[in-house]
Formats: C-alpha cells, structure tokens, sequence
C-alpha cells in the first residue's frame, strides 16, 4: 500500500507539472482522479488523501540520505528508483509532519530497528527522544543520531536526562512516596523499558544483599543486553544528595565483586531523583567516573522548543 501511494503521488505530481495554471489544475486533477480510484476501489482516494500522497512522494523523493540509512535491509522490495519503505503508511503520515530532516530520519531508523508501533513513535516524539539524547551527546554523536540512531557502546549511551514517565499518571503536584513511584514502574514495566532505550531486560524489584550481617536493597535491577552488564536504579523523589551516591556505589560496587561475571561488564549505577544537583553529583563522584549516573526524572511531557533551545546554547 505505502509503495501504491507513492507510485500515486509521483503521477500527480508530474501531471501537475503539465499544468498551465497549476492550483486550478491541480484542484481539477485531484478530483478526477479520486472520482476514479473511487468508483474502482470504493474507499481510500478522496481529494485530502491525494493531497498526502503527493506530499509523501515530494518529500521522499527529495530525501537523497535516506536511502543510505538501512544497509541491512538492503535485499528488501525497491521501486525502479531504489526507493525502499519499511513502516506502514500511518508511520509515514506521522513523520511526514516533522520539518528537521535528521529528527525524522532519527525517528524513521528508531521505528524500523525497534519496530515501534504508531503509538510508541508518537509518544516518543511527544517525549522529545531525540532533544533528549541530543542533549546527553556530544556533537558527533547528533550527528550519528541522524545516520544511524541511538546507538548503545557505553555507560553514557543509555543516559537520558531528563527520564520522561509521564505514563505513570503522577500529578507533579501530588505527595508521594518512593514505594508509590517504585510500584507505578512495575504496574507500567513495558512502557518504562521503552523509555530506558536499547537491550534493556528486567532482573528484579527490591533485590535483597547482604554482606557483614548488612542487609541492603536495591529498588530496581536491570541487565543492559548491549552492555552486557547490571544496571541499578535507586529511585529518589527528592533532592539527590551525598549520602545517595554513597549508596549507589555499594550497590555497584556489590554487584562488581559479588554478583557479576568475568567476562561481563563493568555494573552501572543510576540515581532517579526528582530533583538533580549538578553540584553534588559533580563533586561527589570522581572525575574519571564511568559507573554512577544521576538523571532527573519527569512527570510531565517536556517542551520540546525549551530543549531545543537548550541544544543550540550547548
């Protein structure tokens, strides 16, 4: 179906160009031609579809990169031209309207490694993916985000900040505690996972330690498949402080010693508070840290024009 509008939309286009007086001609020749896909296949072909056939094929068209971003699909079904489409025609209308060019292609490649359905790419567009991970980047890697994704080598690969879980149903000015935050993220695992990103799996929730008749619990424990190691989340619905990195260092420094396999990697640590300070962090941790992470988490929707603004003030 998405190859036939295609087809569709070039044909229109290129009849229009006959035209002497294009918007005459072209209002004349889209209801011709949906007065006969209409009466041939009953449904699917009025004027506005047209008008997003047309669009489709101009944008595509004209998209000379895209066509170098999936090398492994490179045996899949071609047009004559070596134009090739992988997501439904719902999926292209959605990414049809994003005027940046590399945000789309970023969202296009996401959607066909992850094989997101229209409702996760709309979310993860409305959660501004692709300004949060621009912001986490340096500026080789914004532009890596536009060729080839997100793509997961080390610790910081998997850092989101902000972490968007709008889909928990937190009011930002509701009280409650952490127990509450920890249970609205396993009643809502599938979606929580799809905002941590690639490779992730779950091991387990307040996962029990004990070391010098100590006793310890970890809130959250994930295994990066990608990583190939542990990832812990402590989850803080205040200021992080000190005392939390402290924490977090044990929990790491646990599963390094006790708990990890010689051939996996390095266990990675992530503080999920409310309120991040830099300050703190920064001088808590040493400056060769590669393990403990601070990221702020979100219960609303971010703005995606404050993100931007924050990429371009980088």
């Amino acid at each position: 179906m998405v190859y036939t509008y295609y087809e569709i939309g070039r044909n229109i286009f290129e009849q229009e160009q006959e035209g002497k007086e294009r918007a005459e001609y072209g209002t004349y020749l889209l209801e011709e031609v949906a007065n006969k896909l209409t009466k041939k296949y009953n449904h699917g072909y009025s004027p506005d579809n047209l008008k997003l056939m047309r669009r489709f094929y101009v944008v595509y068209s004209q998209d000379k990169i895209r066509k170098t971003l999936f090398p492994r699909f490179a045996d899949y079904p071609a047009l004559p031209t070596g134009e090739r489409f992988y997501l439904s025609w719902s999926h292209y209308l959605k990414l049809m309207r994003i005027d940046n060019i590399e945000e789309r292609h970023f969202y296009e490649i996401e959607s066909v490694q992850n094989n997101w359905s229209l409702s996760e790419l709309k979310r993860q567009f409305d959660s501004s993916l692709y300004e949060r991970l621009a912001l986490s980047s340096d500026k080789q890697k914004v532009k890596q985000l536009a060729l080839v994704g997100q793509q997961v080598e080390k610790a910081t690969d998997i850092i989101k900040d902000p972490l968007v879980v709008e889909f928990l149903g937190l009011d930002e000015k509701t009280e409650y505690l952490e127990s509450d935050l920890e249970k609205r993220i396993i009643d809502n695992l599938q979606k929580f996972m799809l905002e941590l990103g690639k490779g992730f799996t779950f091991v387990g929730r307040q996962v029990r330690f004990t070391f010098q008749e100590a006793h310890f619990r970890c809130d959250l424990v994930f295994y990066n498949r990608l990583l190939r190691c542990f990832v812990l989340f402590d989850l803080k619905i205040g200021e992080i402080k000190h005392q939390d990195i402290g924490q977090m260092q044990i929990y790491v420094n646990y599963y390094d010693r006790c708990v990890k396999l010689p051939e996996e990697n390095k266990t990675i640590g992530i503080i999920l508070c409310k309120d991040k300070n830099d300050g703190v962090v920064e001088m808590t941790l040493p400056e060769n840290n590669d393990q403990i992470f601070a990221s702020k988490y979100q219960t609303v929707l971010p703005s995606k024009e404050e993100l931007k603004r924050l990429i371009e003030n980088q």
